[in-house]
């Protein structure tokens, strides 16, 4: 995949920040996860870059997918502690019994701060919601089953480590343990046991 480059004005920090983050992207290290970089949003801060993902079930339709977004202004914005935040987003596709499960929002809350934590993604003011939703058919495709899905938006700002450095790749492939968890797909290095 061939990277655009920056233009001359991206801060220094910011630019070095997206090495890391543009190796997570060519590289995702996790089989049926398909990454891209999209153009980022332009009003919400002066410097944005952004990744889609998806994941493929066994017949190639779409369990999953994302949108991740880092946000930079140089001069920060209320609320961001920090120069540089995170928006990310995740839906995936659900049994109905899992969408119906009252526990789910709070589980969904935990694959994200357990993603960050075990990448060890230093960040802070975090804030989101998740969303479990059952949408019944009618009409023409009455006879479809139910779809149910999990959806979780969240935004966090990610820390420089102590040597003023940001590793924005750390955050984007917890993001993408979190898409994977979503997906019902296993932590990395665990395979999953197929029924018989």
């Amino acid at each position: 995949m061939t990277l655009p480059l920056e233009p001359p004005s991206v801060p220094e920090p910011f630019r070095a920040a997206l090495v890391g983050l543009r190796a997570a992207v060519a590289e995702p290290g996790r089989p049926g996860l398909e990454l891209q970089e999209v153009p980022g949003p332009k009003r919400l801060a002066p410097f944005s870059v952004a990744v889609s993902a998806e994941i493929l079930g066994a017949d190639d339709e779409q369990v999953a997918s994302g949108r991740f977004v880092v946000l930079h202004d140089p001069a920060g914005q209320d609320g961001w502690r920090g120069d540089t935040r995170v928006v990310a987003f995740v839906s995936a596709d659900v049994e109905a019994e899992m969408a119906a499960d009252p526990a789910l929002a709070q589980v969904g809350w935990s694959w994200l701060t357990d993603s960050l934590s075990d990448r060890g993604a230093e960040h802070t003011a975090a804030g989101g919601t998740v969303t479990r939703t059952v949408s019944c058919r009618f009409g023409q495709i009455e006879d479809a089953d139910e779809a149910s899905e999990v959806e979780v938006r969240a935004s966090w700002t990610p820390l420089a480590d102590t040597d003023g450095a940001m590793d924005l790749g750390v955050h984007l492939l917890a993001w993408c343990d979190l898409l994977c968890a979503t997906a019902g797909l296993p932590p990395p290095g665990v395979v999953a046991l197929r029924a018989r």
